[in-house]
């Protein structure tokens, strides 16, 4: 399935981005990561082995996007996960905590997939990373449960202007991921006891779950345009 073929990956260092370019270089194919921490991105490589390579990337940064991909060099495949964010109320957060999703999540994303272009293949996928909160918003990220939103209209605007080159879009609810396994203890507890009080299937996600989902709309030719939901039927209730 992914044999021969080529995936970069921003924020491919840890997490469900890991996992997909650990799973691609598994089935025969390679995988350029990027990440904006060198240790992790040497750690990463070591874990990966000789069919990885990867480049220091900042997505908030537009020359520093230019740069990975004209490292990277030919891809067919791309996916940016990758994202640094904050969230509140509306009333309660700065401006910079606001719009903190909408430059680092969605222009992050657009910005990845612009300069990607030159370095695409015609027939190569795209998949975007959004979240569950775009259908059931949270009430402390207004702003954030809207980027999640228009990162999901993206994928779709996306599919139609770049067509053949086939668009689809992630939209994972709360993932037991390295994120969460970094918080407190107690915190993530909490925060995962809440979620799965909503979620249909009662608990959250592994990053494997979304990982396969990630690559069944990399690898599946005849989707494009779409929004995938392993969330656990959060969406839902």
């Amino acid at each position: 399935m992914f044999e021969n073929k080529r995936l970069a990956v921003i924020g491919g260092t840890s997490g469900i981005g890991f996992r997909v370019a650990e799973k691609v270089v598994a089935a025969g194919g390679e995988a350029v990561i990027g990440g904006r921490d060198a240790k992790r991105l040497e750690a990463a490589l070591v874990r990966l082995g000789s069919r990885a390579s990867g480049h220091l990337v900042d997505n908030r940064d537009q020359a520093s996007l230019k740069a990975f991909f004209r490292a990277a060099g030919a891809i067919d495949l791309l996916f940016t996960p990758g994202a640094s964010y904050s969230r509140g109320r509306i009333d309660e957060v700065s401006d910079d905590v606001a719009e903190s999703s909408f430059k680092s999540k969605f222009w992050g994303q657009y910005y990845a997939v612009k300069h990607a272009l030159p370095s695409l293949s015609k027939d190569g996928a795209v998949v975007l990373m959004a979240g569950a909160y775009s259908v059931r918003p949270a009430p402390n990220g207004a702003a954030y449960g809207a980027c999640n939103a228009a990162l999901e209209g993206l994928g779709r605007a996306l599919a139609v202007e770049l067509a053949p080159i086939r668009v689809n879009v992630v939209s994972p609810g709360t993932i037991d991921s390295e994120l969460w396994q970094r918080q407190p203890e107690a915190t993530r507890q909490d925060a995962f006891r809440s979620y799965g009080d909503l979620a249909l299937l009662k608990r959250v996600g592994t990053t494997d779950e979304v990982a396969e989902t990630v690559l069944f709309l990399l690898s599946n030719g005849y989707m494009t345009g779409s929004t995938l939901y392993p969330d656990g039927g959060f969406a839902l209730r």
